[in-house]
């Protein structure tokens, strides 16, 4: 059984469960001041809390995906990463597995869809990037052989995994399920982490001598999925939402690049890129440079446009509220029809997954209103 696994789970709980029964069963037994009946609490005790702390890090683990496998979390995973070499015969995306979803019928990709990684190759940025590209059932079936459909990158936070996307948030399960219900049209996810110079947190900005990461984002990555896909390529046919960092790399890229893509939704979002021992020099003391990466900013000086924006945040929780507001409020005067200034504000909800898929479904509802099949 995997350490993801609900099974593993359960039985760590179950397991501390019957500890803590047997310690209050026995403890009247192991009362006496003899040797053996101190040891014997000591053990209980031991026991009961060793059991506990690991049915909470199974948990916290399977909440966050610290780690993905047993070999994983003991240490065992030394094989070094393979290079692959995307030059020949110009290809830009190249398939390294696949992967059933989670989903009911999921063995069938014309009834589950699958999800497929990937690397992608950036010609403009020289970036080259694991990703998991999850296409609908929709996408196997030939009554939907000559459709293009719309697609939405998807970001995690810092320093999140792709793995977190499919796993923790359900990206894959939400959009199947919303599809089925009628309520999201298909639609083509291309899930990743926005660290794409790691361990560096590069804030989807173009680094000076360092990642072009905004332009792996904004040019490298539709293009590439365009290429390989039957996806759009219009901006009318690309959306991009995310979490936390993935949050703020979504909402700039839709704001800086409206040709590219038309609608962001920041979860959790915050408006100005951090600058911090993670990140390093980002700007390199251009001042221009830092206030584009400050999304008020650059709100206060743009020009009209169509595209559209989702933000989220909590009145109890999250650190972003006021910063929320003042970005609805500065967005409404620059978007015009048909594009639309939308935000979802928790009575409460915290900086965490449990939140965010609270979020996600109505966020994916709303993208997917954005967007068009061609």
């Amino acid at each position: 059984m995997g350490l993801t696994s609900g099974a593993v789970l359960a039985m760590a709980v179950a397991g501390a469960a019957a500890l803590f029964a047997a310690t209050i069963w026995f403890w009247p037994r192991l009362a006496g001041r003899t040797r053996r009946a101190v040891l014997g609490r000591i053990a209980l005790l031991l026991a009961a809390q060793c059991a506990l702390f690991a049915a909470v890090g199974l948990a916290a683990n399977r909440a966050y995906l610290f780690y993905g496998s047993w070999s994983d979390l003991l240490g065992r995973e030394q094989d070094l990463g393979v290079v692959v070499d995307h030059s020949a015969g110009g290809k830009r995306v190249a398939v390294v597995g696949t992967q059933a979803p989670d989903v009911p019928g999921g063995s069938r990709p014309e009834r589950g869809g699958q999800i497929q990684k990937v690397v992608v190759a950036g010609e403009r940025s020289g970036i080259d990037s694991p990703a998991y590209v999850y296409l609908p059932p929709e996408y196997f079936q030939p009554a939907y052989a000559k459709r293009t459909f719309p697609a939405a990158v998807v970001l995690t936070g810092y320093p999140g995994t792709a793995e977190n996307l499919i796993k923790g948030l359900r990206y894959p399960l939400t959009a199947h399920k919303k599809a089925k219900e009628g309520t999201v049209q298909p639609m083509v996810l291309v899930m990743l982490r926005p660290t794409v110079a790691p361990p560096r947190d590069t804030e989807c900005v173009d680094v000076p001598k360092g990642p072009k990461t905004e332009t792996f984002f904004a040019e490298d990555l539709p293009s590439a999925i365009s290429g390989s896909y039957r996806v759009g390529t219009a901006a009318r046919n690309w959306g991009v939402i995310g979490n936390s960092t993935g949050g703020y790399c979504a909402l700039k890229l839709a704001l800086h690049h409206p040709d590219r893509y038309a609608a962001g939704a920041g979860l959790s979002a915050y408006y100005k890129a951090a600058e911090d021992l993670t990140t390093g020099d980002l700007f390199q003391g251009d001042g221009s440079a830092r206030r584009h990466a400050d999304l008020l900013r650059s709100l206060e000086g743009a020009t009209q446009r169509t595209t559209s924006f989702l933000v989220t945040s909590s009145r109890q929780g999250e650190p972003n509220l006021a910063g929320t507001l003042r970005f609805v409020d500065l967005a409404k005067s620059v978007v015009r029809p048909p594009g639309k200034v939308s935000s979802i504000i928790l009575d409460s909800g915290g900086h965490n997954f449990h939140t965010w898929r609270r979020e996600i479904p109505p966020a994916l509802e709303w993208l997917s209103d954005r967007l068009r099949a061609t």
